[in-house]
């Protein structure tokens, strides 16, 4: 294992869901949190302490500056801010975009040579934003992607077969919005392939499962419509991804990365793909066989990206 130090910039709702999700699997050594608002960062920081009693195991929690991103294995960004009243969704990713490059200085100016996660929204976009601006190798800049997406997908397929979603082997691919898409051609379970299973299924069809999409796409809104946001289930695939990390796995997650030729579509973008995880970042992304809608439906995707990239001028 190396340096099981994370830094998390950005002490809201996403940032401290994951931190506690952290503390509570003992997934780490060391957490520093940083925020603009000091006095916030120093308040979570205590609150966490005063919980590791019941922690698996020991760590050291405070809060911190950037300077404390020297020799951190891994810094999480979840910092933001949220649309404003007539803003439109350019104006607001532009915004995001310039913080997000004034994050990645002071962070890079520390010294900093690990990994770096980005969680912040439009994450595709803003993981590329980071990777440009940090100068790091690509294995080594990855955004948390389709991950969320994907466990929402595994949980609503478990619950249509009744099969545990840990068992369910399926991705959900593209931009983590709008234009994301199911890779039915490759989801299995166990070993068989999903079309196998419901066929043998006299209670459901295909055409139930595929509406799945549809409700794995608008998850968010129906949580934010609910309670505002959403911040459990991306702190705790943000957990995952950590893992995987520090315990040098060789995992395959659907992750935002730079999409380096190994599929048929924009390159020079950051888009959610299966990619093979381990202790260096990104060791391979995987190359599935898409059918040709997928095929279709990953270009537009990728496109769509690089169009909004073109807009911030990226």
């Amino acid at each position: 294992m190396q340096n099981s130090k994370v830094v998390i910039v950005g002490t809201g709702l996403v940032g401290m869901s994951y931190a506690y999700a952290l503390v509570n699997q003992g997934t780490i050594e060391e957490l520093v949190l940083i925020d603009i608002d000091r006095d916030k960062a120093e308040g979570e920081a205590m609150d966490l302490n005063h919980g590791l009693a019941f922690a698996p195991r020991k760590m050291n929690i405070k809060a911190g500056d950037y300077s404390d991103c020297k020799d951190a294995g891994l810094v999480v960004i979840t910092a933001g801010v949220n649309q404003k009243k007539g803003e439109t969704r350019i104006q607001l990713l532009t915004r995001n975009a310039s913080i997000i490059k004034n994050v990645v200085k002071d962070i890079m100016a520390s010294g900093f040579n690990g990994i770096l996660l980005v969680a912040s929204n439009p994450v595709d976009i803003l993981a590329y934003v980071t990777w440009r601006e940090s100068g790091l190798p690509q294995s080594r800049v990855i955004g948390s992607g389709t991950s969320l997406d994907t466990a929402r997908l595994r949980y609503e397929i478990s619950s249509i077969i009744n099969i545990d979603s840990r068992n369910v082997h399926a991705y959900i691919l593209g931009e983590h919005g709008d234009s994301e898409f199911v890779c039915w051609s490759n989801a299995n379970v166990g070993a068989k392939p999903i079309q196998d299973v419901v066929n043998s299924m006299d209670e459901i069809s295909f055409v139930d499962l595929d509406k799945i999409c549809t409700k794995v796409k608008n998850a968010a809104y129906e949580i934010i419509k609910r309670k505002k946001a959403t911040y459990y289930g991306v702190g705790m695939a943000l957990v995952r991804i950590t893992a995987a990390i520090f315990n040098n796995e060789n995992r395959i997650m659907p992750i935002s990365v730079l999409n380096n030729g190994t599929y048929e579509c924009e390159d020079n973008v950051y888009i959610g793909l299966p990619a093979v995880l381990n202790k260096d970042g990104v060791h391979h992304i995987v190359k599935l066989e898409l059918d040709d809608t997928e095929k279709h439906k990953l270009n537009h995707s990728a496109t769509l990206l690089r169009d909004i990239l073109d807009s911030i001028n990226y």
